[in-house]
């Protein structure tokens, strides 16, 4: 069984390093075996949550699109931006409200079975790293196994070529290492 995964950033912005690391990312899965679907987050603006709006609308047809490709997919990769030492808003806004009951289908629905690997970029030199630790923290509490290796480029800005690839032969053996992680493990609990 080929090993499904979602791929995407915490980012909406144009050129965001995330967006070019999860790219780069995606392309890996692929040569590890895996079927990667990379998407990003602008095309399923979200508004921000809000219970009220939630009881009033429902849940957005965008929240409930981006449930059905997490559904659709065992695994994922998260290329995490960090804001202030933590996730960015757009990450935390879209991980909730796909956590979001909707009709008879609890919020877990979509989180169920999946694990994930996460990384981040960045200009600074650790490279998100005290972002990716609430990151973690979310996804296991969304019940969401993460594998314990992770990704962090720092200096992002001057790490990829023109063509988006990782201009850095170590980067590129550790994001290797850590897509064929990611399928080895999903093929594993898939099977």
């Amino acid at each position: 069984m080929t090993a499904r995964i979602l791929v995407f950033a915490g980012s909406a912005r144009t050129g965001s390093l995330n967006k070019k690391l999860a790219r780069a990312a995606a392309a890996v899965l692929r040569a590890a075996g895996a079927e990667a679907t990379f998407v990003d987050l602008a095309d399923y603006p979200l508004p921000l949550y809000d219970g009220d709006l939630e009881a009033r609308a429902g849940l957005p047809g965008n929240a409930r699109k981006l449930k059905d490709l997490f559904i659709a997919h065992q695994g994922l990769f998260i290329a995490s931006p960090e804001n202030n030492a933590s996730v960015s808003a757009l990450l935390k806004n879209t991980l909730d409200w796909i956590s979001r009951q909707d009709g008879d289908e609890s919020g877990l629905v979509p989180y169920r079975g999946k694990v994930a690997a996460i990384a981040g970029a960045s200009p600074g030199a650790l490279g998100g790293l005290r972002g990716l630790t609430h990151l973690r923290a979310i996804l296991q509490t969304l019940n969401v196994l993460v594998l314990s290796e992770q990704f962090a480029l720092g200096r992002a800005h001057e790490a990829f070529d023109d063509n988006g690839s990782l201009k850095d032969s170590k980067n590129q053996t550790a994001i290797a290492a850590l897509a064929r992680r990611l399928v080895e493990v999903n093929t594993k609990l898939n099977a």
